[in-house]
């Protein structure tokens, strides 16, 4: 074993408590890490330490319960973040992983990382496997009770290495500047996904170390007001662009390293966009029924706010054109009926599947925070 001096050992810790000190900690609360913070692309003022590690309730192997049961648990039109894997859907409330922020799940031999921030209203799924110098490595991940631009960094317990939750990079330690894989997922409303899939699992309430009674309860009560702003000291000032209403949701997707965003008072209005972007084409899908899980202090009492989902217009090699009429979608050149799912429910294209064009849900302030180029659609 090397033995060091007293003076590189003593340069080393001072060295390594410069950086730490980078790191906001107003409460000046423990903060035991054993992250290599030389490794890191980002500004370190920009993380804020909130709570203390690992204070989250993290969901591991979380259990699920069927149609009947979830018919009778949940609202119908709870907003779900759902995955649909190797021919198994589940459906992860919104409200429930407000409390968690994280579930590390596997479908058969799938191990992906569930998570959602509210502060950002950021949902996202992810593939927990990295490839690392030949190996497969897989990920388990907690919440490190930090933010950067008001959303959640997220570690991995094998290397603590810190991730950003909207844009799955490793943003500081052994695996900085590694991509997460991005798994499809959607919003959807709980009729809406035991409609599509009554087959379907969706969380279930108990187990899960926490007061199930605590579900069904908004902590951020007002949150997302269309002229709110969001809270104080977790995002520089000058990182609220004020390109939209910091607020505004929008749907968001990333193409050869272009975004682009679609601002939901502008689906509303439209209801379906046929479009393209870098290259390939999309089409966005906006249905109404769906509340906001960060609006009032009881969900079911919240206001609507609908979802989005985007998919590829392409079936069997010919790309459709859609139209929107009473909440469900019709091609234009077969007249087929599909629904907010992407599934067709009648006509020539019956039983087909829209591939999901991996997207998100996000608040308007956060997603640009990270990709203020961004294009945004305006009609």
């Amino acid at each position: 074993m090397r033995n060091y001096s007293p003076f590189f050992v003593c340069l080393l810790l001072l060295n390594c408590a410069v950086v730490f000190s980078q790191v906001n900690n107003p409460n000046r609360l423990p903060f035991d890490w054993k992250t290599d913070l030389s490794k890191t692309d980002i500004d370190l003022s920009e993380v804020t330490v909130v709570v203390q590690k690992g204070a989250f309730p993290v969901l591991k192997n979380p259990k699920f319960i069927d149609r009947q049961k979830g018919l009778l648990t949940f609202i119908s039109n709870e907003p779900v973040l759902v995955v649909n894997l190797s021919g198994e859907a589940r459906a992860y409330p919104l409200n429930m992983l407000t409390i968690h922020e994280i579930a590390n799940d596997q479908i058969s031999d799938i191990k992906f990382l569930v998570t959602y921030c509210p502060l950002c209203n950021s949902g996202m799924v992810f593939d927990r496997n990295v490839a690392i110098d030949d190996q497969t490595l897989t990920l388990d991940f907690e919440v490190s009770g930090m933010l950067r631009n008001s959303d959640m960094i997220m570690f991995d317990k094998q290397t603590e290495t810190w991730w950003q939750q909207l844009t799955g990079e490793g943003i500081a330690g052994k695996l900085n500047g590694v991509e997460l894989k991005v798994i499809p997922s959607v919003v959807l409303s709980v009729a809406d996904f035991f409609e599509r899939y009554p087959q379907g699992k969706i969380l279930s309430k108990e187990g899960n170390g926490v007061n199930s009674k605590s579900y069904g309860q908004n902590p951020y009560v007002g949150y997302d007001a269309l002229n709110g702003n969001p809270y104080g000291g977790f995002i520089k000032p000058e990182k609220l662009t004020r390109k939209l209403p910091n607020m505004e949701r929008v749907v968001g997707l990333r193409i050869n390293q272009k975004q682009l965003i679609y601002p939901f008072t502008e689906l509303k209005k439209k209801k379906i966009v046929n479009d393209e972007f870098e290259g390939q084409k999309i089409v966005v899908f906006f249905k109404s029924g769906t509340v906001s899980v960060l609006d009032t202090y009881k969900i079911s009492e919240g206001k609507d706010v609908g979802t989005a989902v985007i998919y590829k217009p392409i079936i069997e090699g010919q790309t459709l054109t859609f139209k929107e009429k009473k909440g469900y979608f019709y091609d234009v050149q077969t007249n087929s009926k599909w629904d907010i799912t992407g599934k067709c429910l009648s006509g020539k294209h019956e039983g087909k599947q829209l591939e999901i064009e991996p997207h998100g849900i996000h608040l308007a302030f956060a997603w640009l925070a990270f990709y203020p180029n961004s294009e945004i659609y305006f009609e």
